[in-house]
């Protein structure tokens, strides 16, 4: 039976008078790889801050591997690994060496960490490169050797903040391979911020949070069952009015996202030869698919998580994330 190897309860974060995370409580089982579904200034990177111990926590206490966050910050470092968001690697120096330079900040004996350091090298297809400096990699082999190096000291947990993001699609899913077959190969349990929903798939729990505040937690398979049948996308000449039809006609309550209304209707390929036909407003385009996370997320949030444009609570919230330190 798996047991818990992080627990968060009523976590505040705040800058300021901005509340990056509001009041989360979850937990991860060890071995099991773990996502955290949100937009940019979500608070997905704030909370991987504070049980990283790069943050203190406003209110609340955290757990990773049975230590506290706050009271034994030393033993939660040495039970994790990070890969950050931002590149952190030594460009100056080589592949090799960037290894051996955190091995040492973890006093690995080099009796251990030589061994090991050729088998992450050969496990990420980087050990033929080892001898090169790190400035000439691709953005691939740079992620690529920034998850060996944060694998040296043997965590037994394995933090990755948006791992993927600004890596091209085959890249990324490189990626995935080798964290795959590195969990299967050892057991590591893997806990990841990300705004892809491919990605969120790949996950055996999800918690989707959005400013600041945990509002769903489940499998993936379970939270789209929650959408409750089959999702209808409709474009017409006058949304307004074709909404207002929807809920007179059929007792729908459609969602209003990017020039579109959305609906979850059963047995979608049925219903939609009657929504063209009954509607008094021109239908310029109808389509159906099955529910999908973007969709959870928009049924829980009422909005999509590919928007892009921030408000201004979400940028104040964003940079006073990146520069909370120097106004705590």
């Amino acid at each position: 039976m798996s047991q818990d190897i992080i627990t968060v309860n009523n976590l505040i974060r705040k800058f300021g008078n901005v509340v990056a995370v509001d009041d989360v409580s979850f937990v991860v089982e060890e071995g099991k790889l773990f996502g955290f579904l949100g937009p940019n200034g979500a608070g997905k990177s704030t909370t991987i801050n504070v049980l990283c111990t790069l943050l203190k926590p406003t209110a609340g206490d955290a757990t990773v591997n049975g230590y506290d966050v706050t009271k034994q910050q030393s033993a939660v470092r040495r039970s994790i690994g990070l890969i950050f968001q931002e590149p952190t690697l030594d460009l100056e120096l080589k592949a090799y060496e960037n290894i051996e330079f955190h091995a040492r900040i973890y006093n690995v004996p080099s009796g251990l960490w030589k061994p090991r350091a050729e088998a992450l090298l050969k496990m990420v297809d980087l050990w033929d490169r080892r001898s090169d400096l790190v400035k000439t990699f691709s953005g691939g082999m740079k992620r690529r050797l920034e998850i060996a190096r944060g694998l040296i000291h043997q965590p037994k947990v394995l933090f990755l903040d948006e791992p993927t993001i600004g890596l091209d699609p085959q890249t990324r899913g490189h990626i995935w391979k080798y964290l795959t077959d590195l969990r299967e190969e050892t057991g590591i349990t893997l806990f990841m911020t990300t705004h892809y929903m491919q990605e969120a798939e790949n996950c055996d729990r999800i918690a989707i949070i959005d400013y600041g505040k945990l509002i769903a937690l489940d499998e993936p398979a379970k939270l789209k069952e929650t959408v409750g049948g089959d999702v209808i996308t409709l474009r017409t000449s006058d949304n307004e009015r074709a909404a207002q039809q929807l809920a007179a006609n059929f007792g729908l309550s459609p969602n209003k996202d990017d020039g579109a209304l959305r609906f979850e209707v059963k047995q979608g390929e049925s219903f939609m030869p009657r929504i063209v036909k009954e509607l008094s407003v021109p239908v310029t385009s109808i389509s159906m698919h099955r529910p999908t996370l973007e969709d959870v997320f928009l049924r829980l949030t009422g909005h999509s998580i590919r928007q892009e444009e921030a408000s201004t609570k979400d940028e104040l919230r964003h940079f006073q994330q990146r520069f909370g330190g120097r106004f705590r």
